[in-house]
């Protein structure tokens, strides 16, 4: 058996852990950024070719099959189910190339029979999805070619859950670029000849790149043994362990992965509710919804690539049973994340009609299409804190396996209120509304999640992350109105695209002056030489040792 003593490790090699997560992090957020770029040109060229209309509205019906089995299958349920297995595998000798020969064909084939369904069941998948669709007939031809990703997209989080907990990001990070060629190829070269049709074509194509630029490092795992394994992990290798028998096996990856799966479709069911209602508003709703929520979606992805590299160290944290470290994780992760997400979201907000105008306006994309896409933007804004905190709060819950159906029933709640924000008021005040309710409905599961991250993984102080989170948002409404201010007079008039560069710097600059100004403030109304006693949290979950100094931040607003 390892005990947290034989897991324990030289100061020095914590350094070194702490130096591979920033470098880690660092890899994964450009490789992303680089996919989320062409993922930008994508959209661009949807637009130009195609504007928001029927035609791009039957294609984003067939979308929905690889926007839901990506959170499933690569993102989320996948990630969260297979890291910890990974890394439990690897503590004991070759139990990586074991996994992976008892999962695998399993998974392959369950999935190549999905896959097979969803392309016979098109049509009838077409009139549930989105029953007031224009052009039915292209969106079932393009759902057939999409659901290849079902295969595909499980494949590649597959692989991914086996790369991350041995330290290697870079191939998972890379799989959306590899993805976003394929569909650019098909688009450049076949849009003319077969429409719309080229760009599910080219979905299929891009998922199959998802794949294959994971193999080589997938390889080199596999025949690493358990020597890099057992380094990975940073404790010694130990014997395997009988399996368990196979109903009592059965049972317990059931009990397992079954919530997190219900979790992630409870979750993605947000998007199908908007494509649903807005499916009966004007011609081009579904595409305002989906062009926005593209743009909204890509600082939530990088902020949560904080929380992607530290998950194999959650879960050693788990396997330790260290509490101490756990609260530090998780809090630490979301004051992160949450300060990140708050730039983000003043710029979002600040210069939503720019973006929107600078990314899509073009070729048969109107300026009415551009400012109802910014429109909603600024609204799918206001819901991405609580993605974030959603976001941290499950990795935390499934590191250790400790969320169960309390998870699920959450995101079953917030999607309760999604629905009925739009039943209500879809009708009369049209795609702001769905938007509103996606916003209203993911902080309802946020807060409902982090309760249950409370009482059920670790003692996280409410009132320590809430001071943390009200002056970051403090700051980011003061970041907004100064970079505002500071644009006008840098840029002025200059072109929409030198307006957005100016601001993407002002943002963070004026951000990070305001929080050490508020630092600055509160060290000196506190006074340097003054002992420290504990945070503002300390009631609920004890103080700090004394010959402990706090971090700056959290001095401030704990």
């Amino acid at each position: 058996m390892v005990t947290a003593a034989d897991a324990r490790v030289r100061p020095e090699v914590q350094a070194g852990k702490r130096l591979s997560v920033g470098r880690a992090a660092t890899l994964s957020a450009v490789l992303v950024c680089a996919g989320t770029g062409m993922g930008f040109v994508r959209d661009l060229l949807l637009a130009d070719h195609f504007g928001a209309g029927p035609r791009t509205d039957a294609f984003l019906v067939s979308w929905t099959v690889p926007e839901t089995v990506s959170p499933l299958l690569i993102e989320d349920a996948m990630a969260l189910v297979m890291v910890p297995v990974v890394t439990r595998a690897m503590l004991r000798p070759h139990g990586v190339p074991r996994l992976v020969r008892r999962v695998a064909p399993r998974l392959i084939l369950v999935l190549t029979v999905l896959a097979v369904a969803v392309m016979l069941l098109a049509p009838w998948l077409v009139r549930i999805a989105a029953p007031g669709v224009t052009d039915r007939a292209e969106a079932v031809v393009c759902l057939r070619l999409t659901a290849v990703t079902v295969l595909t997209f499980g494949v590649a989080g597959f692989i991914s859950a086996i790369l991350r907990p041995h330290h290697r990001f870079g191939p998972p990070a890379a799989i959306y670029l590899a993805y976003n060629v394929g569909i650019l190829a098909m688009l450049v070269t076949l849009a003319n000849a077969w429409g719309i049709t080229s760009a599910a074509l080219g979905v299929a194509c891009g998922s199959l790149f998802m794949v294959l630029v994971q193999v080589p490092a997938f390889v080199r795992v596999l025949r690493g043994g358990s020597g890099p394994a057992a380094e990975a992990a940073d404790v010694p290798a130990v014997p395997e362990a009988e399996p368990a028998p196979g109903t009592a096996a059965r049972q317990v990856w059931f009990a397992a992965v079954a919530p997190v799966v219900a979790f992630t479709v409870a979750r993605q069911a947000q998007v199908l509710v908007e494509r649903f209602f807005g499916s009966s508003l004007p011609e081009g709703t579904i595409s305002h919804l989906n062009y926005a929520q593209k743009v909204a979606q890509v600082p939530m992805v990088l902020a949560l690539l904080v929380a992607t590299v530290t998950f194999p160290r959650l879960v050693r944290a788990h396997l330790d049973d260290d509490a101490g470290r756990l609260r530090r994780r998780v809090e630490g992760d979301l004051t992160v994340v949450g300060l990140l997400i708050l730039v983000a979201i003043t710029y979002l907000w600040t210069f939503a009609p720019l973006i929107t105008r600078v990314m899509f306006e073009h070729g048969a994309f109107t300026r009415a299409d551009s400012l109802s896409t910014a429109h909603i933007l600024r609204i799918y804004a206001l819901g991405l804190l609580a993605q974030c905190v959603l976001g941290v709060s499950v990795r935390a819950l499934s590191a250790g396996r400790r969320g169960g159906w309390r998870t699920p029933l959450a995101m079953l709640a917030g999607l309760a209120v999604t629905f009925g924000v739009a039943a209500l008021f879809g009708a009369s005040h049209g795609a702001g509304a769905l938007a509103a309710g996606n916003a209203a409905g993911i902080s309802v599961a946020a807060v409902l999640q982090l309760v249950t991250v409370r009482r059920r993984v670790a003692p996280i102080r409410f009132v320590l992350l809430g001071r943390r989170l009200v002056v970051g948002a403090g700051c980011a409404l003061a970041a907004g109105f100064g970079a505002e201010r500071v644009t006008w007079l840098v840029a002025g008039e200059a072109a929409p695209l030198v307006r957005l560069v100016v601001g993407g710097v002002a943002v963070p600059l004026v951000m990070t002056v305001m929080l050490a100004l508020v630092i600055g403030a509160a060290e000196l109304l506190r006074g340097r030489d003054e002992p420290e006693t504990g945070t503002g949290g300390a009631g609920e979950a004890g103080s700090a040792p004394p010959a402990e100094r706090p971090p700056a931040m959290r001095r401030v607003i704990g």
